[in-house]
């Protein structure tokens, strides 16, 4: 994060409290997978034009102690807000929470968002409710996210828990601390490549891009590697050369990342590809064989599909039926003979 954006957490006080509720703290970290914040942004883009900001409902999965939250879906509610009131329609919130709670049985409620940086006292109203007993995350503290979705501007994500105060019973509904907590956005390999694709089509006109290919996709890999490794060493050596100004932590970044390395001599990881090659053409003329195999055997038995049992059955048959008239004609002869034989006598 940057220094704006860096603070000091000590305790998660749970919230809304009852009273007389005796609270438990601990630590809060907030995991966000980046479907979620694609599904928020899409939201924002289809709300009315009378809308300053949408709210939605954020479900995920929770550690067993509660000190771990991560968001990996979300859907929209229904609200209208003016400056004097906010209706939020509870029934389609509860309705959505129990069909999405059956399809997806392993999530659970974890708080909501909105598309607005901004808290007041309607801020607090909906996270009293989404913070509730029964229907809401009690005794867990519920999540408000942030995400800002000006046009023109880079998006920002605040995440924020809220603690009781000091107030009134009849404003405790309305009123409410809300805390930062640090979060990161968390992403697979799988979608950084979706991420990446995606992002490359902004600079084409017509918004595309076409797919790469597994070559080109290794060769960009590569390439990205490099990058990065001249980078670092550029930055080292104006730290020896006093030309940049060390940072502790990021030396200690780079210490760790070089020890998971492994300590391989150069010749044995160019002997290690190439046997790699070489399994690898074993395989692909292994599948062209079997694959030509298995069409040769096809036509085969497409041709004798052609042919059919007639033609040999009928060569077959004609070849016995001569047979049967030269036996036939041999009994006749010895019919004959045998005449001749007893007109003589």
């Amino acid at each position: 994060m940057d220094d704006k954006d860096s603070f000091l957490h000590l305790a998660r006080p749970l919230g809304p409290a009852q009273v007389g509720a005796q609270p438990v703290t601990a630590p809060l970290s907030v995991t966000i997978q980046p479907q979620a914040i694609f599904s928020i942004l899409d939201h924002s883009l289809r709300r009315n034009p009378d809308q300053d900001r949408v709210i939605g409902t954020l479900l995920g999965t929770r550690s067993e102690d509660g000190t771990e939250v991560e968001i990996r879906n979300c859907y929209a509610v229904p609200h209208t807000e003016t400056a004097e009131q906010v209706e939020v329609d509870m029934e389609f919130q509860k309705t959505m929470l129990s069909l999405h709670l059956r399809a997806n049985p392993r999530e659970v409620l974890v708080g909501w968002y909105a598309t607005s940086a901004e808290l007041n006292t309607f801020s607090a109203l909906i996270q009293n409710f989404y913070g509730q007993q029964g229907d809401g995350t009690w005794p867990h503290p519920a999540v408000h996210l942030t995400v800002s979705t000006e046009p023109g501007r880079e998006i920002e994500a605040r995440t924020y828990i809220s603690a009781p105060i000091g107030v009134t019973a009849e404003r405790a509904d309305e009123s409410c601390l809300f805390i930062p907590v640090p979060y990161e956005i968390k992403y697979g390999e799988a979608d950084k490549s979706g991420l990446e694709l995606i992002a490359a089509a902004k600079d084409s006109e017509d918004r595309s891009v076409g797919v790469m290919g597994d070559v080109e996709s290794l060769e960009r890999a590569i390439e990205q590697v490099l990058e990065m490794l001249a980078r670092v060493s550029n930055y080292v050596n104006e730290v020896i050369d006093e030309e940049a100004s060390p940072s502790n932590a990021l030396g200690q970044f780079l210490m760790n990342a070089l020890s998971l390395a492994p300590k391989v001599d150069p010749a044995d990881i160019e002997r290690d590809f190439n046997n790699h090659i070489q399994d690898v053409l074993v395989v692909s003329y292994l599948a062209n064989t079997i694959r030509t195999q298995i069409d040769l055997s096809n036509r085969l038995a497409t041709a004798a599909l052609t042919l059919g049992p007639e033609s040999t059955g009928g060569a077959t048959g004609g070849e016995g039926g001569q047979k049967d008239r030269q036996d036939r004609r041999g009994d006749r002869n010895k019919g004959r003979q045998q005449q001749n034989r007893s007109a003589e006598s």
